[in-house]
């Protein structure tokens, strides 16, 4: 990118997440609630609050002497791709998304860690990055990172597909939309194809990603699932994130660990 268009209708900071170079590392955590960015940070050395602007909370410390942040992205992908891509104006160069999803399979429980592998694309923001027909995939060294890290934790988890949309009502009250024959429909092949949980930012991250050549990861807590519901199963929900950040920071260290020899 023209480094003439890096800092639009700013001269100093990013625009929206208010942060200059050299003001984070270039490895970020990218939750969605701003309200979640200092608990992530607590697990930092020295954490510290750089900016606070809008949805956009970051917070930079270090994890073994190598500068790490965490920025929220706020809901959906729009948000989500305005703070990587002032990120990555910054200086960052490697993504992990720890969010929150709902689950798909009967088997993917409240509570559970789901680390996506890819992500449909059933949101709008990556067709304006790449065509349709370019899948959206999480980085294999960020993906075997989480994984290595849920093993070391022993959390329960699960490795695959993601579902990314744009309507959080359209997923669980399709009957009240007027597209809601399509959405129903698409919800079954997306059940019928193995995706494990449905979320918000996870396709629009990796599409950024891809474009912007940066690595991008992302793992989620399930907080409940409706598919359990809808089948008469017990469905146990589960709000505490610290699981998922847990992992995320592990995930962080062994890419640390790896990268400096």
């Amino acid at each position: 990118m023209d480094s003439n268009n890096k800092l639009i209708y700013s001269t100093d900071r990013e625009y929206h997440i208010q942060v200059a170079p050299g003001e984070v590392g270039r490895y970020v955590l990218l939750p969605g609630d701003p309200g979640r960015c200092e608990a992530i940070a607590q697990y930092f050395d020295d954490p510290h609050l750089v900016a606070h602007n809008r949805e956009y909370v970051t917070y930079t410390g270090t994890l073994d002497g190598v500068p790490v942040s965490v920025c929220s992205t706020g809901i959906g992908g729009p948000s989500a791709a305005i703070a990587m891509e002032e990120l990555i104006h910054c200086g960052a160069d490697t993504f992990l998304r720890v969010g929150t999803s709902g689950g798909m399979q009967p088997e993917v429980l409240g509570g559970d860690i789901v680390i996506a592998t890819g992500a449909i694309r059933a949101e709008g923001t990556s067709r304006e990055y790449a065509p349709i027909e370019y899948p959206a995939v999480a980085d294999l060294d960020v993906t075997l990172a989480c994984r290595q890290a849920v093993k070391n934790l022993g959390f329960r988890y699960h490795l695959g597909v993601v579902q990314c949309k744009d309507n959080f009502y359209g997923q669980h009250d399709p009957d009240s939309m007027p597209v809601a024959a399509e959405l129903k429909d698409k919800w079954q092949a997306w059940l019928a194809c193995g995706a494990l949980a449905s979320e918000m930012e996870g396709a629009a991250l990796m599409i950024v990603g891809a474009v912007r050549r940066v690595r991008v990861g992302a793992l989620y807590l399930v907080a409940a699932n409706q598919t359990r519901r809808e089948l008469g199963l017990p469905d146990e929900q589960v709000h505490d994130t610290d699981q998922a950040i847990r992992t995320a920071i592990e995930a962080l260290r062994i890419l640390i660990r790896e990268e400096a020899t």
